[in-house]
């Protein structure tokens, strides 16, 4: 029984993740202190209280949900580093079109905001798919090249100006749900139900299984019947439409957008991607463990702001945070290797 617990633990990337959180989060709640409460008197955790819970997973929903559409590419054996530039492009499209649409009924401004956003999202992703399976070239050298190139339409198109989007659309994202006028759940709920079906794509659907057949071995898979170029260019475009969809949630949540919007998105994404444990070289990786790594790298940036240290050390520790995940996922396989070797 306990030899084969072992092994089915040190494969369980959630857990360690879950671990390594619940840690931090019981430090955090230690040294953080307390405040009273101006409207109840009553002490108030300065980490562990319900604005600073849901305020972190706003914050870690656009780079969970884009996190995971850079998983499913990163399984399959590629990398997308435009994610930020399409979240900024289908932002200010979808600005611009609500703009000149002017005033319309509510349902129909959410549908259009919608509807532009994955639109122009699910084009980039469809153009990075088919450069990187027609050109021949490295994917991390197509995905740098539209990242600029996309950004600076968004610049063009909109002037860099800052474009406020319609009321209706800050309602949907700011919904309080029954929670009180100053929590907003809609971005935490999102990165949920989007993490779940990520997963339940991954997990338990044919073409999630020959995502990672393609990234563990694309000949292989090619020798097996499955249509290498189309699997690659599927997961370029679910990227694409992740970005899509967090970019109407951004724009809506703080009601305007910018072609400066999500600049170094890309960076913290793949950052999740990778502290959750996927392999850069294909074949290994999960949703949830995407949006763990996000909501990790959050608290990291939450636990800087609370216990009032330098800002600038923001990125040494996610650098650093980065680094240890790598390396403690090449251990735990190595060792898993010898456990597999030594039966």
């Amino acid at each position: 029984m306990l030899r084969r617990l072992g092994p089915a633990l040190l494969r369980s990337q959630q857990l360690g993740l879950l671990g390594v959180l619940l840690a931090l989060g019981a430090a955090l709640t230690l040294a953080a202190g307390s405040h009273p409460d101006p409207l109840t008197g009553r002490t108030v955790n300065n980490f562990l209280n319900a604005h600073t819970l849901i305020q972190m997973g706003t914050d870690a929903s656009a780079f969970a949900i884009m996190g995971v559409g850079a998983t499913i590419v990163i399984i399959a054996g590629g990398i997308d580093l435009a994610v930020g530039a399409v979240f900024a492009l289908a932002g200010v499209a979808m600005a611009m079109v609500l703009r000149a649409a002017g005033p319309v009924d509510p349902l129909v401004t959410v549908m259009l905001g919608l509807g532009t956003c994955l639109a122009v999202s699910l084009l980039c992703g469809l153009a990075n798919g088919l450069m990187v399976i027609g050109l021949g070239v490295h994917p991390f050298i197509i995905t740098l090249g539209t990242m600029w190139m996309l950004r600076g339409v968004a610049f063009v198109i909109s002037r860099a100006e800052s474009i406020l989007v319609p009321q209706a659309l800050t309602n949907v994202a700011k919904a309080p749900l029954g929670l009180g006028t100053a929590l907003y759940p809609v971005p935490l709920l999102l990165m949920l139900a989007v993490t779940a079906v990520g997963s339940i794509y991954l997990t338990r659907t044919v073409m999630g299984r020959h995502v990672y057949a393609v990234g563990g071995n694309a000949e292989a898979s090619r020798f097996s019947g499955l249509n290498v170029s189309r699997i690659r260019l599927g997961v370029y475009v679910l990227s694409g439409l992740l970005a899509g969809v967090a970019a109407f949630l951004g724009a809506s949540f703080y009601g305007s957008a910018t072609s400066s919007d999500a600049n170094g998105y890309e960076l913290y994404v793949i950052a999740s991607a990778v502290v959750g444990g996927a392999s850069l070289t294909g074949g290994k990786g999960s949703a949830v463990s995407a949006m763990l790594g996000a909501v990790l790298i959050v608290m990291i940036r939450q636990a800087i702001r609370t216990l009032h240290l330098d800002q600038n050390y923001e990125w040494i520790i996610i650098g650093g945070a980065i680094i240890v995940a790598v390396v403690l996922d090449q251990g735990g396989s190595r060792l898993l290797n010898r456990i597999r070797e030594a039966r």
